[in-house]
């Protein structure tokens, strides 16, 4: 027999499909040989300090920094993981060979190999390696399938992040709580939390630091035109008026004309990043959740493998290509029509080997999904579809118009963009700010703009005057822009192919990144106006309480994370990095130990104070509310009301009380209504996992020590 081990039961259950393990068991499926077993997630953890030595338990300065001699796993302690992976241990023992098939990325790899090395796993294991989950995909990857030991330096890079942010995030978070916390307040510190944060409360400060300035232009209409003075910008009004007086003296001359017929590349295919960027301008979607809704259109076999940071194809996938735009042409016909009227080319700019490690860019599969899609799952759908479809397409033609003129001594300038075949941007509407970069407004603005024609030398009245403006504060980040920010590790770049080459020094990883903006909001280092995030009062004094530069600075992060890249590659040893993060803890420790004490005081939003009160006025006589927990008793204090937070229900008092239950756990979705069974309850009715159908119900419990289990039903 062969065990397959999948990272959650809906996979597992496609994949037994496929290879003919019908028959459903308590914690996995049987047949044709094969034995199609799961985990939900994480089953094994790095051991905690106290698991090392008793005294590592309590947080004390004398006591760090704390670096095992050698680094241990554990198991989760949840009794859903405990059953399941006991599940796994007992089908390991009936087992000639273990398949993993786990996610194919870093994080996928490292889950699977804990369980196993957790399980002390002794026979051969092979590799699942697919980028998609359709019925074709899964056949051919157990066609091909490959040796485990051909993943051990990804599985090294993952190690070596784990023990690093272990490290790092155990020794920084005790270090500057101890030293500067107050009224038991938690500092939270981490590798790449902390960087992200410090480029948040630099923008932050240099927004609040602004003063704007008036500033005066000369302008003049010529011919129905408007040109601008290109002078520099005057301080007064005095002498905007003066420059408008001297400007009716004189006529209003041509000096050049210019036509220049250009291009506009098409848009990359989409990487995580790129569509979270978008996703966030035109949705509005957190990084969050666009991660979510992805990876849901993923499992349901519509999209490839979501977390990349690739925007390439492999030139493998060429010739399936116009499979692909016929199953879309339902759908999209109007628009795959043209691609497939003849064949489709080897773009250099979507098909480059040198370009793709374990995936490819996010394309569609050629599946098409039901109308019974959520709304934003339609629409995520579609710019993936659109952006695959324009890669195809011809480049945008347009005409850039370019007219300069002369007022006495003060020259003039006036540019105008027209579209002339629009190519990929039928896809759009002809929006101007398709690509996923900020659009300039000024850009926009001249798009399309009439020109009429000019002559070099003509010369005739004008209609001069001045305009008055302001200088504009630099902008606070929101998530698109963070998220690019985090990428090239603080940099600004809107140029494609620089923003390639520096992928490889960017803070995090892309499927990680969304999950630190959260991590920020939690702990209350940032929040949110409308859609720029704002670094709050206790963030600021964080980071500047940090004088470690290490710790906080975006670039020198980068090279953190492009050494792990080159674990990955086998280019680096991880006992190199482990030393490195074992001296810049030791350094950090002593430094801090050695600075001056200050307290960092805490923030509250504005945005839970009104919660607390509404509570108060919840009238005895109503009935309790199934869309919402605020009403609600804390289980484990009992002395505060639970509130929703962004990633989790918790105790109003969280300062002090640690309660909460997550959003999703064990594959289930948790809802307000939830929360009260389990609150009031103790446990849940009948639950569906996001697996979708009865072989994956589920029952969830609240224990005693407050922690949730899942059971199967």
């Amino acid at each position: 027999m062969k065990l397959c081990i999948a990272e959650k039961p809906s996979v597992a259950r496609d994949i037994a499909e496929v290879l003919g393990a019908k028959t459903k068991h308590s914690g996995y499926y049987e047949g044709n040989g094969y034995y199609v077993s799961w985990t939900f997630g994480h089953f094994c953890t790095l051991k905690e300090p106290h698991d090392y030595t008793e005294h590592w338990r309590y947080w004390s300065l004398d006591h760090l920094p704390i670096i095992p001699p050698n680094y241990g796993i554990k198991l989760i302690d949840n009794g859903g993981v405990a059953k399941q992976f006991a599940v796994i241990e007992s089908l390991l023992s009936k087992c000639e060979e273990v398949i993993n098939c786990g996610d194919a990325g870093q994080e996928g790899e490292l889950i699977q190999r804990w369980v196993l090395l957790k399980a002390k796993c002794q026979i051969p294991v092979k590799r699942l390696w697919i980028s998609s989950l359709t019925e074709d995909a899964i056949k051919k990857g157990f066609e091909h399938l490959k040796p485990s030991e051909d993943y051990n330096n990804l599985y090294a890079a993952g190690s070596a992040r784990a023990i690093g942010d272990w490290l790092l995030g155990i020794n920084a978070t005790r270090l500057f709580t101890k030293k500067f916390g107050q009224n038991k307040v938690i500092l939270s510190v981490g590798r790449v939390q902390t960087p992200t944060l410090a480029m948040i409360v630099q923008r932050t400060k240099e927004v609040d630091a602004f003063k704007a300035e008036t500033y005066f232009e000369l302008k003049t209409i010529y011919r129905d035109v408007e040109f601008t003075a290109t002078i520099d910008r005057l301080k007064t009004q005095e002498k905007a008026e003066k420059g408008v007086e001297y400007l009716k003296q004189h006529l209003f001359e041509i000096t050049d004309f210019e036509i220049k017929e250009g291009k506009e590349g098409n848009p990359k295919l989409f990487d995580l990043t790129g569509l979270q960027v978008e996703a966030n301008k035109k949705l509005a979607l957190s990084a969050e959740d666009t991660l979510k809704t992805v990876q849901n259109l993923y499992e349901k076999k519509f999209v490839t493998y979501p977390r990349v940071d690739t925007t390439y194809l492999s030139e493998d996938l060429h010739p399936t290509i116009e499979g692909v735009m016929q199953n879309l042409s339902p759908y999209y016909g109007q628009f795959t029509a043209p691609v497939l009227a003849a064949p489709i080319p080897m773009i250099k700019s979507v098909f480059d080997n040198t370009k793709v490690t374990d995936h490819h860019a996010i394309i569609p599969t050629g599946v098409l999904p039901p109308k019974s899609l959520s709304t934003d799952e339609k629409k995520v759908y579609d710019m993936i579809v659109r952006r695959f479809i324009a890669a195809f397409y011809p480049e945008c033609k347009i005409s850039n118009t370019t007219v300069l003129g002369m007022v006495g001594q003060i020259p003039f300038k006036v540019t105008g963009k027209q579209i002339l075949e629009s190519g990929w941007r039928v896809l759009y509407n002809n929006e101007p700010d398709n690509n996923d970069k900020d659009g300039d407004k000024k850009d926009e603005a001249n798009t399309n703009k009439e020109i009429p024609m000019f002559e070099i030398g003509e010369k005739g009245p004008h209609e001069p005057r001045w305009h008055q403006g302001k200088t504009s504060a630099p902008k606070y980040f929101t998530e698109a822009t963070l998220l690019r920010a985090m990428e090239t590790a603080g940099k600004q770049v809107d140029d494609e192919q620089m923003r390639e080459l520096m992928k490889d020094n960017g803070i995090g990883r892309p499927s990680t990144r969304a999950n630190i903006i959260e991590t920020l909001f939690k702990r209350m280092y940032i929040e949110k106006r409308r859609k720029n995030i704002i670094a709050t009062t206790t963030g600021i004094e964080l980071i500047d309480t940090i004088n470690y530069e290490l710790l906080k600075s975006p670039e020198l992060t980068g090279t953190w994370e492009k050494k792990l890249r080159e674990i990955e590659k086998g280019t680096f040893q991880i006992d190199t990095f482990k030393q490195e993060l074992v001296d810049m803890v030791n350094n950090l420790t002593q430094e801090v130990k050695n600075s001056k004490a200050k307290s960092i005081s805490v923030h509250v939003p504005a945005a839970e104070k009104p919660a607390a009160e509404k509570v108060a006025k919840v009238p005895k006589a109503s009935a309790p509310k199934t869309n919402s927990v605020d009403d609600l008793q804390c289980p484990k204090c009992k002395g505060s009301n639970l509130i929703k937070g962004k990633t989790a229900y918790g105790c109003l008092n969280y300062t002090q009380c640690d309660f909460k239950i997550p959003f999703e756990f064990g594959q289930v979705s948790i809802t307000p209504k939830i929360v009260r069974d389990l609150v009031m309850k103790q446990k849940t009715g009948k639950l569906k996992r996001s697996g979708g159908d009865n072989t994956n119900d589920a029952r969830l419990v609240l224990k005693s020590d407050f922690t949730l289990e899942v059971q199967d039903v």
